[in-house]
């Protein structure tokens, strides 16, 4: 009974829930929707790729990283150098940050696999400060600390250009994430996600079943910094414009905090913790502009001490008793 049971829990994780397809709808809508916010709703979306491009190595495979910027600030780079430089088909831009950050992270990989977790923290940030300086050192090329300016993309599949206010950016920022979302909850749900869940959860004990750990991990690294390197491709392709800030800590922290709202190890974690973060942030900037931190880690507290269940469901421990 339990190898039936075990295929058929596999295959129910695997089936599209009701509640997904009313995220698919409203996500399809929100540029037509909110067509007066196109600005912030691209910049949701960009942030919530990101934020689920982290949740692929820390909630699905235990690996903790401060410096996860290094990749979005490289994708953001080499998307408008390569508009600049080389074509301005963003597609393509897309697909050359895409390799770009994917053989980046094979680079990096290796050196996250050695040692305990405060040697990954700081290994990862390490990378990041690297990216920062080489960025800021470059200044003939990516323009220092004054950005990377006259970035000029053309029309998407070349019949969309890219207006003032926003609408087409929007549109293609959130059909790019769809799409993404797509591949990812396909991976995550494979016997691949799997063995990054049990390697997640016991190591030692993925090893002695036969998994190849160091592989999977390599492999799920390389997967997370490509999705870095996109959402910071579409980043400075709907910005026309890509800065050093890009590469900075807090961008790594306020990316972890989102996680911490929405929650690790569910793939749309990420994306629920980039909608609340961003709005949290949007209303409260603008209520009290120099305090607004305050809040967010008054939410932070809240979530640790009550719980994110129990905030979500009030009634869930009554009614156990």
């Amino acid at each position: 009974m339990s190898a039936p049971m075990c295929i058929t829990d596999v295959l129910s994780r695997h089936k599209t829930k009701w509640w997904e397809w009313m995220g698919v709808l409203a996500a399809l809508g929100t540029p037509i929707v909110f067509s007066s916010h196109a600005m912030m709703v691209n910049e949701i979306a960009v942030t919530a790729l990101f934020a689920v491009a982290l949740d692929l190595i820390l909630g699905y495979s235990g690996i903790v990283s401060l410096g996860h910027a290094a990749f979005f600030g490289w994708g953001a780079y080499s998307a408008g150098l390569f508009a600049k430089h080389v074509h301005n088909d963003p597609l393509m831009g897309l697909l050359f940050s895409v390799i770009s950050s994917g053989f980046i992270g094979l680079a990096c990989s290796f050196t996250v696999l050695r040692g305990s977790d405060l040697t990954r923290l700081m290994v990862t940030l390490g990378v990041s400060l690297i990216g920062f300086e080489l960025a800021n050192r470059l200044s003939d090329l990516t323009g220092g600390a004054d950005g990377l300016q006259g970035v000029l993309m053309g029309p998407v599949l070349g019949v969309f250009e890219f207006d003032l206010s926003g609408q087409v950016a929007c549109t293609y920022s959130v059909g790019i994430v769809f799409l993404v979302m797509i591949l990812l909850r396909r991976l995550v749900h494979s016997p691949f996600g799997a063995s990054l869940m049990a390697i997640r959860d016991n190591r030692l004990r993925a090893m002695a079943v036969g998994l190849s750990v160091s592989k999977s991990l390599v492999v799920i690294y390389c997967i997370s910094a490509a999705v870095a390197g996109l959402s910071g491709a579409l980043l400075a392709q709907t910005t026309a414009f890509a800065s050093l800030d890009v590469f900075s800590f807090e961008r790594s922290a306020d990316v972890m905090l989102m996680l911490v709202i929405g929650g690790v190890g569910w793939l749309y974690g990420g994306v629920l913790g980039a909608i609340v973060f961003k709005l949290i942030q949007d209303q409260l900037s603008s209520l009290t502009p120099q305090y607004w931190m305050f809040w967010i880690g008054l939410l932070l507290v809240v979530l640790v001490l009550v719980g994110r269940e129990r905030l979500l469901n009030p009634f869930k421990g009554w009614r156990s008793r």
